[in-house]
């Protein structure tokens, strides 16, 4: 049974991670558009190099999301996997026949 629990909790982790991240991610790329939408405004000659450090930085921030989203991911397909017995587990088993 604790076993059970422990793959719950590990399912529920792996969930809230995967949704925190992508959550910040996309705060961090409404803040960056909210900011270069800003910039445009104030000096509308500057909206190429304002728009082309956007995409850059967007880009980033969206691969990091991305990144940590597959390693949840990854997290949550692997604690459901069984686990194999090591070396040091494995009791010998004596057959005993008269």
């Amino acid at each position: 049974m604790e076993n059970l629990t422990y793959l719950g909790l590990g399912y529920i982790g792996a969930g809230l991670g995967a949704g925190i991240t992508l959550i910040g991610a996309g705060f961090g790329i409404g803040k960056l558009a909210a900011s270069a939408l800003e910039g445009t405004a104030r000096q509308p000659e500057a909206a190429g190099s304002l728009r082309t450090s956007m995409i850059i930085a967007s880009a980033f921030i969206e691969g990091l999301g991305f990144l940590s989203l597959v390693i949840c991911l990854l997290v949550a397909i692997n604690i459901g996997l069984p686990k194999e017995k090591t070396g040091g587990e494995r009791t010998a088993q004596v057959e005993t026949h008269k």
